[in-house]
């Protein structure tokens, strides 16, 4: 009599067969939670009122960020620098002239970095209002409590 042919999933591979499909599916559901989070990030970002400022660097070269506002009191404007080490923050600090593009008009502008927590949590406030949601979707994204309040004042 012939011994029996009758193989266990690990014997003749079907467990590994098995777990193909199933790698492929986490695969294809971790590039697609990747891919979800970069569009609501982006949107976050980009899809509400968002301005171009114009910095000058040290080496007098232009620097264009995109970036949120507010309206302050007196025709000013406001912005935060997430962190104090953001790059148009520190261009701002060596030369207060920017430049502040909302649609089609282009506004000259005197940044005046305002120190202290009772700014920041005005300029936070404000940003939480204005832009709701994606205010609190880059709110888990960065930390703000080092945030920089930037007033914007017309020339």
């Amino acid at each position: 009599m012939r011994p029996s042919t009758r193989c266990g999933p690990q014997s003749c591979g079907r467990g590994k067969l098995r777990r193909v499909p199933a790698i492929r599916l986490v695969l294809r559901l971790a590039v697609f939670a990747a891919v979800v989070f970069a569009l609501v990030t982006y949107v976050a970002l980009e899809g509400g009122d968002v301005a171009i400022l114009r910095t000058h660097g040290t080496d007098r070269s232009f620097r264009d960020t995109h970036v949120w506002w507010v309206d302050g009191e007196n025709g000013s404007l406001w912005l935060e620098a997430a962190t104090p080490d953001r790059p148009w923050l520190l261009d701002v600090q060596h030369d207060a002239q920017v430049e502040l593009t909302r649609g089609e008009d282009e506004d000259p502008l005197r940044a005046v970095p305002v120190e202290g927590d009772a700014a920041r949590h005005d300029v936070r406030e404000r940003m939480h209002e204005k832009y709701g949601w994606a205010d609190s979707w880059v709110g888990l994204l960065q930390d703000t409590s080092t945030a920089v309040a930037v007033r914007l004042d017309p020339k």
